[in-house]
């Protein structure tokens, strides 16, 4: 997504006003690919199967939300398997399992950092139906957990999660191509929790707003904050605080759908920021990565994996971490329990 159609999506007014016939023909067929999954009564899966998605194009948190997901599914006794599309990805056969050292030019991006950051079985495939079923053939685990699976019908499920930027909300609320939505907002009747990604009220914890970005109701809406935790050298693997950026000049590189999120956190930290945006899932190469002598060169963990072997020795990662409510966790951890019979669509 380039910053120009981010700015018309997520600015004020309709300026792609002129798409609108194209909007309309985008929400048939999307409404209609639904229809015919949902008609289509997939096989039920002898296992609950969570989805993380959203209805907006561009960076919401997914990933991290669904590692978060994985440590607290797993801390409540259960055996989490992650299923990813592998998006960027280009393996010679699917299903593919991914381990931590896993190419992401095999695998995708997301799905190699999620290996890396939970440890958890992470199988890609384009066809979801097909990585559960390997996943549940090779006995990998009791719950599968799809990251960005919410318009990927065919693939039942028990519960769906559905995850908004809190600034961005859904920008102008039209469709694809004259706005950002993948779905009309009327999607979220159907599904079980909405995140709001930045937002976090003011008494910190278990307070549930009543409304999501762009005005949103739902009865059940949580926040999500990302909370930096650690600054890794991407070759020797120091570990610093991330407060070490205070007052550090750093060269920050971001190929993510949302990198102005990533520029702000480091700006929070005191670092004297120069950012440098890529397109998302962006093929970095070695000349994106060129800093003055004086600077620190700062990426993300998603960027980090495709970096690692020719990042230069002042190149770092910040990791960050999910914090949601104890609530959610609690709620989350109950529809989980409630599903003790096949999922269904």
């Amino acid at each position: 997504m380039t910053s120009l159609v981010e700015r018309l999506w997520y600015g004020k007014g309709r300026p792609l006003a002129i798409l609108l016939p194209f909007s309309w023909l985008y929400r048939a067929v999307a409404e209609s690919r639904r229809r015919n999954a949902l008609n289509m009564h997939a096989r039920a899966l002898p296992v609950p199967v969570l989805v993380v998605g959203n209805i907006t194009a561009g960076g919401t948190g997914k990933s991290p939300l669904t590692g978060w997901l994985v440590d607290e599914i797993r801390a409540a006794g259960w055996r989490p398997v992650i299923l990813s599309r592998g998006y960027g990805g280009k393996a010679s056969g699917y299903p593919l399992l991914v381990t931590e050292d896993t190419l992401p030019s095999l695998a995708g991006d997301e799905p190699v950092m999620l290996a890396q950051a939970t440890g958890a079985p992470v199988v890609v495939d384009p066809d979801r139906c097909r990585g559960a079923a390997f996943a549940l053939d090779n006995a990998l685990g009791d719950v599968l957990i799809s990251d960005d699976g919410l318009q990927h019908y065919r693939l039942p499920r028990d519960i769906e999660l559905a995850v908004f930027d809190s600034a961005r909300g859904i920008g102008n609320g039209a469709l694809i191509p004259a706005g950002p939505l993948r779905e009309p907002v009327s999607r979220l009747d159907s599904v079980d929790f909405v995140i709001v990604n930045g937002a976090a009220p003011d008494d910190g914890q278990d307070r549930v707003p009543t409304q999501g970005p762009g005005g949103i109701t739902h009865p059940h809406i949580y926040t999500m904050n990302l909370v930096p935790t650690r600054l890794v050298n991407l070759g020797g693997g120091e570990v610093r605080a991330p407060e070490s950026l205070q007052g550090k000049r750093v060269r920050a590189v971001a190929g993510i759908g949302n990198p102005g999120r990533f520029f702000d956190t480091l700006k929070e930290l005191g670092a004297k920021v120069t950012a440098v945006p890529f397109p998302d899932h962006h093929h970095f190469r070695p000349e994106d990565l060129g800093t003055d002598s004086d600077q620190m060169l700062v990426m993300t963990a998603k960027d980090g994996v495709k970096c690692r072997g020719f990042a230069p020795d002042n190149a770092w990662v910040l990791h960050v971490e999910a914090k949601l409510p104890k609530t959610f966790s609690e709620a989350v951890l109950e529809k989980l329990r409630a599903c003790s019979g096949p999922s269904t669509s």
